[in-house]
């Protein structure tokens, strides 16, 4: 248990059987009647945003969430298998819970895995990653100084947009969070 003035981003509650992840939250104390804090939560199997408002100071369930760092090792067909660096125990999620992070997983990458009770929940990436593009049609000679982008295909089969100059067997670091192209990566 842990008071409404504890709360943080990150922190996973349990509500009424069900865990959410707090990812904004504001105190709010106005001039008349009693303070309050309003919370953005997250739904931690659906993703699911809500907004709720508690009363200061009222006890909130948290629920205990194992943060591990894993290195993902492959893709079964149906599951990605992930092995825990210090046991050496390997562990299967299936596809619905790594989601949009598989966009960006590479072979001996490392990911956090976050289980409740044993129970995978989700996987968190670095922001960023290094990738190298499989596929990209080569920029016109013209294109260079307007900054237009086109489709690249990583290693990893997603598809980004990257600057016309970028060519194919360049390292280039993407933003796992919203796959933007943030840079080319030297040798």
């Amino acid at each position: 248990m842990a008071s409404t003035n504890d709360l943080k981003n990150g922190l996973v509650l349990n509500l009424e059987g069900q865990l959410w992840t707090v990812t904004e939250f504001q105190h709010v104390k106005p001039g008349k009647g009693p303070a309050f804090v309003r919370t953005k939560l997250k739904h931690v199997l659906t993703g699911k945003v809500v907004d709720k408002t508690f009363n200061a100071g009222v006890k909130v369930e948290t629920a205990t969430v194992d943060r591990r760092e894993m290195t993902y090792l492959y893709n079964d067909g149906s599951d990605f298998v992930f092995m825990d660096g210090d046991t050496f125990e390997q562990i299967s999620i299936n596809a619905e819970t790594v989601s949009e992070q598989s966009r960006f997983l590479l072979e001996n990458g490392t990911a956090i895995v976050s289980s409740h009770e044993g129970v995978p929940l989700f996987i968190e990436l670095p922001t960023s990653v290094e990738l190298i593009i499989e596929h990209t049609d080569p920029g016109l000679q013209g294109d260079r100084s307007t900054g237009g982008t086109k489709p690249a295909r990583l290693e990893t089969g997603a598809e980004i947009q990257v600057p016309l100059f970028v060519t194919t067997g360049e390292k280039v670091k993407v933003d796992t969070r919203d796959g933007r192209y943030l840079g080319r990566v030297s040798n």
